[in-house]
């Protein structure tokens, strides 16, 4: 028992660390960068605000758990925006050990479970994790939207980008949402200097 909850307790210390990481998107009020821990709260919340655009065959609280997990990495690996340059093939083996690392402080059943979750979001093919994969690409735009672009200004985003880094995901998952936000992201651009 102690040796089980001394394992738990180094996990979520490690955790921790994930409020130190600094993402590329900025606050819906512009005031300072996001960091990893405050877009996997944020991310959570919208997949359960808006569980109502999901396949009737998701099972939100495996959506939670996913979304809570999909981001831990980052405490070794660092956050890559989705608009950076980036070597793929280099942060997935980065990703890959920081899953390594990360889960394996946990006892063997919940390390097994853990990556497994992690594995399934990164993997997003079972109708839970393409819907989370759809959430968790939905909330940047909505956040640059409301700070008058952020990260798409600093990475010089154009809306075709968009439609494909975004847009296909949150299509594929919630297609609802695309079709709220595609005319919104139009707007935009359309006012947006090039």
């Amino acid at each position: 028992m102690t040796e089980r909850l001394e394992a738990q307790i180094a996990f979520l210390s490690e955790a921790d660390k994930l409020k130190s990481v600094l993402r590329a998107s900025r606050l819906h009020d512009g005031s300072r960068f996001e960091n990893s821990a405050e877009h996997s709260w944020h991310v959570m919340l919208y997949a359960y605000v808006l569980a109502d655009q999901a396949d009737p065959a998701v099972q939100i609280d495996r959506v939670l758990k996913m979304l809570l997990l999909h981001d831990i990495v980052e405490i070794d690996a660092g956050d890559n925006p989705i608009h950076g340059v980036v070597d793929k093939a280099a942060q997935d083996a980065q990703e890959q050990a920081a899953a390594d690392r990360l889960f394996g402080l946990l006892p063997d059943d919940q390390r097994a479970s853990f990556r497994a979750l992690w594995e399934e979001f990164e993997a997003a093919q079972t109708p839970d994790a393409i819907f989370a994969k759809s959430i968790d690409r939905l909330q940047v735009p909505v956040g640059n939207l409301a700070n008058g672009g952020g990260s798409w200004r600093d990475y010089n985003v154009t809306l075709a980008q968009l439609e494909a880094r975004v847009g296909t995901p949150i299509r594929r998952g919630a297609p609802g949402l695309w079709d709220w936000i595609l005319p919104r992201l139009k707007g935009f651009f359309a006012k947006s200097p090039s």
